[in-house]
């Protein structure tokens, strides 16, 4: 008797359990016919300076400028695509993009980089920069846009204001920039100083990883502020 009502049990728990796996496969299949990408948005990710250009150097720890570049852009990348943005970086590693028997490795390494964005055809453009000036109390992110930008000029508000409103010592306004990154595309195109590598502070600042990953958060708010306010 005990046996019996045992197995009806079993069999009472086994119904239980199965109908609750089907629903759980259900439930499962149809979140992932619901999903919907978070955005269409195509971002190119530049990050400055490469291979034999190394850019400007920290003054304490003589950190080059190119490797941070890249460091700030691989950090940027992962959170926007992790966000659900499809991104494109211009270099991927410590070389340039230069062809090595160009008679003009910097024109040849900006063409690169221009031909980069004429491919993909992104909504937006960011560079990655670190900063330097004679001045070694100077220091501060900056943003810069192209000249009679109007796309350009809202990009860089928006970040700069993200970034001044969470960044300590960043710029309160954006500014124009004759920089080829900005230049080169009539897209919404901005370059970022993240900071400056001739102030010993901020030098080492910009090399904490908590303090890049935190910087490069407040670069995707600025973008999504923009992106907001397109549409």
């Amino acid at each position: 008797m005990k046996t019996l009502k045992f197995k009806k049990k079993a069999i009472i728990f086994f119904i239980l359990f199965f109908f609750c796996f089907c629903l759980f496969v259900i439930n499962i299949k149809n979140n992932v016919q619901t999903f919907q990408p978070i955005s269409n948005t195509v971002i190119v990710i530049d990050a400055g300076h490469g291979g034999i250009d190394g850019g400007c150097t920290g003054k304490k720890t003589g950190v080059c400028e190119s490797d941070l570049n890249l460091t700030y852009a691989k950090n940027l990348y992962s959170q926007l695509t992790s966000m659900g943005y499809k991104c494109f970086l211009t270099r991927k590693d410590k070389n340039g993009l230069y062809d090595n028997g160009a008679e003009n490795l910097k024109k040849s390494d900006m063409k690169k980089r221009k031909e980069v964005i004429d491919k993909v055809k992104p909504t937006l453009v960011i560079s990655i920069h670190m900063n330097s000036f004679p001045l070694t109390s100077a220091r501060g992110a900056q943003v810069f846009y192209k000249k009679d930008s109007v796309s350009g000029k809202c990009l860089a508000d928006s970040v700069q204001g993200q970034l001044n409103k969470n960044i300590e010592n960043a710029k309160k306004t954006s500014k124009v920039g004759d920089y080829y990154m900005v230049n080169c595309t009539n897209l919404p195109s901005v370059l970022v100083e993240c900071g400056y590598l001739s102030n010993i502070e901020e030098e080492v600042l910009l090399q904490n990883k908590d303090y890049q990953n935190k910087f490069c958060y407040v670069l995707c708010c600025g973008i999504i502020d923009f992106l907001n306010n397109s549409n």
